[in-house]
């Protein structure tokens, strides 16, 4: 997983859901540093933060995780 990618792409979701990252990360109740700490240290979340943060956007954690470029989650 390239995290700067995938916390790109969180900002880029959070953005076309008309979000402010901090009031997504906040509604989810994850840290308000994640992206930074995904861009600049290099951290790797949990499964368990990009399944919440995938299922508050409706998009695959696969979209998230930059595996597929369609957000739409496979039912």
């Amino acid at each position: 997983m390239n995290n700067a990618h995938t916390a790109q792409l969180i900002k880029n979701t959070a953005k076309s859901n008309g979000k402010s990252i901090s009031a997504a990360l906040l509604e989810c109740d994850i840290r308000k540093s994640l992206i930074y700490d995904m861009e600049k240290r290099n951290y790797t979340p949990s499964a368990k933060i990009i399944e919440r943060i995938a299922d508050y956007f409706e998009v695959s954690v696969d979209y998230l995780l930059g595996r597929t470029d369609k957000p739409e989650i496979n039912k």
